[in-house]
């Protein structure tokens, strides 16, 4: 299992989720923001491990690469969504996991996907351990950030530009990472 491709996986599927938080631990309690943001990010990584399961019984690894459109077409697709128009009779937990399953459902099924198609149940629990892990640094660190007013600013003019960037940057990832452009090379008989 490679933690670093975890890691990386991780911060790039939740980029844009990041900056949403930076709104949400200003606005609620820090440990209702990690515990909704905590059971988002466990309900979907499970949901990528499970499906990747089931579809590897019936697809070879190179074909699930296809899923790899699905985060470049999200990052060319505008999403204009409003995770501040939320009901105030919701408990913060609940806001924070609802916003984060709109914002960052179809990128996390799609990206962590075909990374947690190849381990072993046992090396997911470990996997899903250290996301966790990182769940909780990242809500104290973007806390902390946040507090800086460069962030701000920064944020209001680059922040949906590096998360395209991002997103378009992890498909062709995928598209690689499971062999699917060095099947395709041999199909077309360029290789």
């Amino acid at each position: 299992m490679n933690y670093w491709l975890l890691f990386v996986t991780f911060i790039a599927v939740n980029l844009d989720f990041f900056f949403i938080l930076l709104c949400l631990v200003n606005k609620y309690p820090l440990r209702d923001v990690i515990i909704g943001y905590m059971i988002g990010v466990a309900l979907l990584v499970t949901s990528s491990f499970a499906a990747g399961k089931v579809l590897a019984l019936f697809f070879p690894e190179w074909l699930l690469g296809f899923l790899g459109i699905l985060p470049i077409y999200m990052a060319l697709h505008d999403n204009d969504e409003d995770p501040n128009q939320q009901s105030a009779t919701r408990s913060p937990i609940l806001i924070v996991l609802i916003t984060y399953l709109a914002v960052c459902s179809g990128c996390n099924l799609s990206i962590f996907l075909p990374i947690l198609t190849g381990i072993s149940l046992n090396h997911f629990g470990l996997a899903l351990s250290f996301i966790l892990t990182l769940t909780i640094l990242v809500v104290i660190l973007i806390k902390e950030i946040g507090k800086l007013s460069p962030v701000a600013r920064f944020m209001d003019k680059y922040s949906e530009l590096l998360m395209k960037i991002i997103y378009i940057g992890v498909g062709i990832y995928v598209f690689f990472d499971s062999g699917l452009i060095r099947h395709l090379a041999q199909w077309g008989g360029l290789v």
